[in-house]
Parts: structure tokens; C-alpha cells; sequence
């Protein structure tokens, strides 16, 4: 691998040009394929062998008026009536937008003052564009805006239309602070920032492609953005850094390139190994949606990987010298040392020093801290926020607010009753229908509704709670056990987010031991050591169980409500811990990599546990703060959007990141290596015989081999 990455990246550098005609050409083929094959985003919580699935295709088989997609149209009078005929009129207009299939007559609350229109589509949710039919009925309700009417958007296809753009931006510019006071030079600080745009581009263009051919959730993107722009800059920073240093060596720059890609380099190769390799567990939630959050993430990531060992090289020989400041390139002009002449130990050295003098007081205290931190995980609550914990200035939130008060909170998250009347032990619908609207926490049932061949039938239930309350789960809970069998399934929106919600925390803890199962096994093959790789994968553990703890405290008990922009406690989104155990686990791995490898080289060097310990901390300690404090600025940025999913996630994993790169890496990890001493680095010897040879973290130094006629330009390893 190291022969591989020099040749490419001192190739590159040598010849950036057909480099950038390579990028160009993936570039122009990957953009003309979105906009030719693109498909468009969609949301699909069909989930295998739930009830909610077994409801919608027997709708789809034998009901089709009632299984495509839903919306609705809220008007509002502030005073007085809404006029029967203004909404009438927006009913004509809203029939004619694409794929509607019909739209029912217009349900007046008691008080007159809302009127809603349920809109049914042709098509499932994932067969219609959010965005292109939130615009149409924009412009499908003129009449009722220029009647003094409130017009406010919903339902199913509605409720998740997110924007992006401007979290991105702020991530870009964040990111490129940090990097100028990290480099102290405009190019270099810029280098990272182009490699990851790049790779993002082509990465979400390949993801527009991948929605033609499946369905990739409406959200999938923005994730997907936020890992990518993090990782992408974070892998480039790794390698500017040691071509940087390699170069203050008095390296020539296209020498310097080769070695920095066949080093950190191969590590950048193996920390984005790392990252797909946890994404991978996500297949085993056994929710289709939810896993194509991690391919599509995935693809962003292996783009990047690639745009750092390939893109990056020709970048830097192009950039020459450029990349150090101008102070350091006049010295080496002037024949001058360019390295500092103080040879006073970095900061993080100093600490490490400090840290390993005193490693039982600052184990246990960084060990209670974060235990403290990660103790509201035991009152985690999943659920799955809607509407109704979206902001304000969200048209969703104000649709659902409306018709809350107009209708009762339960008229947001209506439940369907299937029926298959060919089944044996089909039950009378009109017993059923008295059943269950005899049922506690029911409000009301629809009458029955059959199809033409009269064998189906559907009723609509609706909850006298809302589809977030805990009551609802009860009663769609209850309405299973009670009158549901297998002629009858209970579906619906809100009874598919229940569904949802329980497969992920029903596989929860076999995507949580498969990601960790197979990050120990990596770090095994890379250290050659069993304590060492347990004890990352516990304090890794640790750092995710504190950002578990942080969105606990912060959304579910609403101790961050002011500063978050929330109106009250909002339940923690099911998949959202378990999509961020999986790209944490991979992300802090990625440092613990880079620190151990350092440690682990000088211990094999000097035996010395304490100094190399300090060692380590002392040559990673600020390219790793520099990498974390870009993570937590991109996160961050994402932190502050309005869509909760992604506003939590943002904040979880700025937080993870945080104490990852603080308390776990500067505190936790020298304490504990320190009191392990020689004993970090144990393995069985039969083991040992078994595990091939590996230096997966680019520890092989490279120099040129000698010149002959036969291999000109051949690297050799020594």
C-alpha cells in the first residue's frame, strides 16, 4: 500500500495536470449523470414483516385510492369563517398538481375557522417530489392568501422537506479559520477546504445517481454532507501537515508529497477504511431507509478518501513551497534554518508530561466526568419527532398547530384499519368499526370504506392523543393485540414511525457489538496487541455514551431549548443514535489510530512506556486538536438548522468529538497507558503467529531506490 500511495502521490505531484483531467473527467461524467439518470429523494418506511408494511400493501394491492401518499392544505381565518367557495377553489387548483390522484371535500373544524383539505396521491411517498409539490400548492392557494387566508402545508409528503446550502457554507468557513491559524498560510489553509468541496460535489452527484435506482431518504444528503465536509478536510489536514513538516526537513516537494501520501497518506486510507467499515453495520438495522443513510454517507466518504490520496498530491506540487508561511520560506531562501530555534516541548507534550506523573488521579477523575456525562443515557426515551417539534417558522409546524386546534392533536397522526374479507375469521367491519371506537383513546372512527371487488375494507382512526405522545404507541399497541389478526393490520403514518422505531431499537445492539466487534478486530491487526485495541473500544464507548448523554439533556429534557431554538422537550429520534454510534465509532478511531501508532513506535524504539507516551502526545497532539476542532465546527454548523433530526445529530456528535479530543485522548488515554505500562502492548502468542503482518498506519518509511536502467523511478521500502 505505502509503494502504491508514494507512487501516486509523487506521481501526481510531478504531473498535476493529467491529475486534475482525471478529477475533471469524474467530475463532468458524475454531474452529467445526476442531471441525466438523477432520481429524486425519498422517504420509504416500508420495513419487512412489520404490521404497518402488511397494512400499506394490502392497500396497494386491493385499495389503491387509499395507499398512495398523503398531504393537506390548512386554511385559516384569523376572525370569522373560512369561505366554503375560496376553498372549494383551492380544491380545484390542488387536484390538477401532479400525481394527485383526489382530493376529499374540505373538513371544517367546529368553530369554522380551519378548513382542511386531505390530498390523496397516485403514487407511494416515495413516488413524489416534496420540494416541486410543496412549491405547486404554493401556488395552488393564491385564491385563499389573496381571501385573507392563512395557507399553511402538511401531512405525510410534506412534513420533511429540508433545505440545504447554508450549513454547509458555514462548515466551509469555519473549517478554514481553524485551518489558517493551524497552517499560518491562506494556500495551505485553502488546500483541504478544495479537496473535500471536490469530493463532496462528486460524492452527492453520485448520490443523486444511487436515487434512481432505489430510495435514498430526503435527509440522507444532509448527512451525508456533514460527514463528508468533516472527513474530507480532516484527511487532507492530516497530509498537508506531514508534507508540511517534511518539507521544513529540507525534503524537495514532489520527494515530500510521495512520502506524505505513502504515510499519512495510508493513514487517511485506513481511517476512512475504518468509517465504512462501522457504516457497514448499519445494514444489520434491517430498515432499507435507514440503511440508505449509510450508503449515501458512504459514497461521500470513499470520494473524499480518494480526493485526499489522489487530488491532494497534485495540489501540493503545484503549491511548491507555497504551503509554508512567507516568514519560513524567506528564512530557507536566505539559507536560514527554517525549524523554530526554541527547542522548548509543544503543549500537548507538557501536558502528557504531567498527565503521566500523576495517572491515578487524572484516570479516575476523567473517568467519573465522563461517566457523569453519559448518565441521562438511561432515561433515553426513543420516539420520532414530526411536525409538531419542527420550528415555528416551519409552514409544517404551523399546519400542525392548526389543525391540533381545530380538530384535536390526534387528527395529526389518523391510524388505518385494513381488512382483508377474504381471510378466514375476517371479523363484520361494522362490529369492528363500534369495537374500536368504543376503545379508550379513540376519538373518533371513519365510517367503513370498501373497495369495488368489496374485499377490503379500511377505516381511519384517530387517536384522542397526538402522534408523539406516549399514549398513541398504547393504543396502536392495544388495537394489535385486540382486533388486529391476520385479516386486519394496523397502519398509517404514525403506526409506521412506531414501527420504525422499534426495529432499530430491536437491532440496536447488534449494529452497536458488530461495529465494535470489528473495530477491535482492525485494531488488533494494527498493533499486534489485545489491551490496547480493548481499551479504545471502551473509552470510545465512553465519548459516544457522553454525547448520548448531552442530546438526553438537551432535547429530551429540554435544558437546551433556549439556545437550540426549541419550544419544549422533543423525544430523542430513533435512528439518530444508532446512525451516530456508527460514524463516531469510525471517526474516533481514526484519531485513536493516529495517537497509538505514535506510542506504539516509540515504545518498540526505547521500551520506555512513560516517555513514549509523552512522545505521542507530543508529535500528534495539535494535528489532532486541529482535526477535532474542524469536526466540531462542521458539526456545529449543521447544529444550527432548523430540522431537528439533523440539529440533534449536529449536536451529539460536536460533543462526541469534543470530549473524544479532550478528556478521552489528552486525559483518559495517557493515565491509562501509563498504568498498563508494557502490558498495553500484550498479545497471545499463538495469536501473534496467526495475525498476518500489518502497518496499516503508514509507519514505513519510503526513499527512493537507486536508479537503473531497468526501474527509473521505483521507491524501495526500508
Amino acid at each position: 500500500m505505502s509503494t502504491l500511495l508514494y507512487r501516486v502521490g509523487s506521481g501526481a505531484a510531478r504531473h498535476p495536470w493529467r491529475t486534475f483531467g482525471a478529477w475533471l473527467l469524474a467530475a463532468v461524467l458524475a454531474v452529467g449523470l445526476a442531471a441525466g439518470l438523477g432520481g429524486s429523494l425519498n422517504d420509504n418506511y416500508d420495513i419487512p414483516g412489520t404490521d404497518s408494511t402488511r397494512a400499506t400493501s394490502l392497500l396497494r394491492d386491493k385499495f389503491p385510492d387509499h395507499a398512495g401518499a398523503t398531504a393537506r392544505v390548512v386554511l385559516h381565518a384569523g376572525s370569522g369563517d373560512v369561505a366554503p367557495g375560496v376553498a372549494a377553489e383551492v380544491s380545484r387548483r390542488v387536484a390538477a398538481v401532479e400525481h394527485v390522484e383526489a382530493v376529499e371535500p374540505a373538513a371544517v373544524s367546529p368553530d369554522g375557522a380551519t378548513a382542511v383539505l386531505t390530498v390523496r396521491f397516485d403514487v407511494p411517498v416515495t413516488g413524489v417530489d416534496a420540494v416541486a409539490t410543496a412549491e405547486a400548492f404554493e401556488e395552488a392557494a393564491a385564491p385563499a392568501r389573496d381571501a385573507g387566508l392563512a395557507t399553511e402545508y402538511g401531512g405525510e409528503v410534506l412534513d420533511q422537506v429540508y433545505e440545504q446550502g447554508t450549513a454547509e457554507l458555514v462548515g466551509f468557513l469555519l473549517a478554514g479559520v481553524i485551518l489558517l491559524a493551524a497552517f499560518g498560510s491562506l494556500l495551505a489553509a485553502g488546500l483541504p477546504l478544495a479537496v473535500a468541496g471536490v469530493g463532496l460535489a462528486v460524492g452527492m452527484a453520485l448520490v443523486t445517481v444511487t436515487a434512481r435506482f432505489t430510495d435514498v431518504s430526503t435527509i440522507a444528503p444532509m448527512i451525508a454532507s456533514m460527514v463528508g465536509i468533516g472527513v474530507g478536510i480532516d484527511y487532507a489536514l492530516f497530509i498537508v501537515s506531514r508534507h508540511r513538516q517534511q518539507l521544513l526537513d529540507g525534503l524537495p516537494v514532489v520527494e515530500s508529497v510521495g512520502r506524505a501520501n505513502a504515510t499519512a497518506g495510508r493513514s487517511v486510507v485506513f481511517a476512512g477504511s475504518t468509517v465504512l467499515l462501522s457504516i457497514c453495520g448499519l445494514a444489520l438495522s434491517g430498515v432499507p431507509n435507514f440503511v440508505m443513510m449509510g450508503v449515501a454517507t458512504g459514497i461521500c466518504v470513499a470520494v473524499c478518501m480518494t480526493a485526499a490520496v489522489t487530488l491532494l498530491p497534485a495540489l501540493l506540487g503545484l503549491a511548491g513551497t507555497r504551503v509554508l508561511p512567507k516568514r519560513t520560506r524567506r528564512a530557507m531562501a536566505k539559507g536560514a534554518s527554517p525549524k523554530p530555534a526554541s527547542t522548548k516541548q509543544p503543549l500537548a507534550g507538557r501536558w502528557g508530561a504531567h498527565a503521566a506523573a500523576h495517572p491515578w488521579p487524572y484516570a479516575v477523575a476523567s473517568f467519573l466526568l465522563l461517566a457523569i456525562l453519559a448518565a441521562p443515557v438511561f432515561a433515553m426515551q426513543l420516539g420520532q419527532s414530526d411536525a409538531g417539534s419542527e420550528p415555528t417558522s416551519s409552514t409544517a409546524r404551523r399546519a400542525y398547530d392548526l389543525v391540533s386546534q381545530g380538530f384535536g392533536p390526534g387528527a395529526n397522526g389518523p391510524l388505518l384499519l385494513a381488512v382483508d374479507l377474504t381471510k378466514a375469521g375476517a371479523p363484520d367491519v361494522d362490529t369492528l368499526r363500534e369495537t374500536v371506537g368504543s376503545t379508550p383513546g379513540v376519538a373518533a372512527v371513519s365510517p367503513v370504506l370498501l373497495n369495488e371487488a368489496r374485499d377490503t375494507a379500511v377505516l381511519t382512526v384517530t387517536p384522542a392523543s397526538g402522534p408523539q405522545d406516549e399514549a398513541t404507541d398504547a393504543l396502536v399497541s392495544h388495537l394489535r393485540t385486540s382486533v388486529g389478526s391476520d385479516a386486519v393490520a394496523v397502519g398509517g403514518a404514525t403506526a409506521a414511525f412506531m414501527d420504525f422505531n422499534q426495529r432499530l431499537q430491536d437491532r440496536l445492539y447488534l449494529v452497536v457489538g458488530a461495529v465494535v466487534g470489528a473495530a477491535f478486530l482492525l485494531l488488533v491487526l494494527v498493533f499486534r496487541s489485545v489491551v490496547a485495541p480493548l481499551k479504545a473500544a471502551l473509552m470510545n464507548l465512553l465519548s459516544v455514551g457522553a454525547a448520548f448523554g448531552a442530546i438526553v439533556a438537551l432535547f429530551q429534557w429540554g435544558w437546551g431549548q433556549s439556545f437550540l431554538g426549541l419550544d419544549g422537550p422533543v423525544p430523542v429520534n430513533a435512528f439518530v443514535p444508532v446512525f451516530m454510534f456508527a460514524i463516531l465509532f469510525g471517526l474516533s478511531m481514526d484519531y485513536e489510530v493516529f495517537l497509538l501508532s505514535r506510542v506504539r513506535e516509540e515504545f518498540l524504539r526505547t521500551g520506555d512506556s512513560t516517555r513514549s507516551v509523552v512522545e505521542g502526545l507530543s508529535s500528534t497532539g495539535r494535528v489532532i486538536s486541529s482535526a477535532a476542532a474542524i469536526m466540531v465546527a462542521v458539526f456545529v454548523a449543521f447544529a444550527a438548522t432548523p430540522t431537528l433530526s439533523i440539529k440533534m445529530m449536529g449536536v451529539g456528535m460536536a460533543v462526541a468529538i469534543l470530549v473524544d479530543a479532550t478528556v478521552v485522548r489528552l486525559v483518559l488515554v495517557p493515565a491509562t497507558m501509563v498504568l498498563l505500562g508494557s502490558r498495553n502492548w500484550w498479545l497471545p502468542g499463538w495469536l501473534d503467529r496467526v495475525l498476518p503482518r500489518a502497518d496499516l498506519h503508514g509507519g514505513t518509511v519510503l526513499v527512493p531506490a537507486p536508479r537503473t536502467p531497468a526501474k527509473d523511478d521505483e521507491p524501495a521500502l526500508v
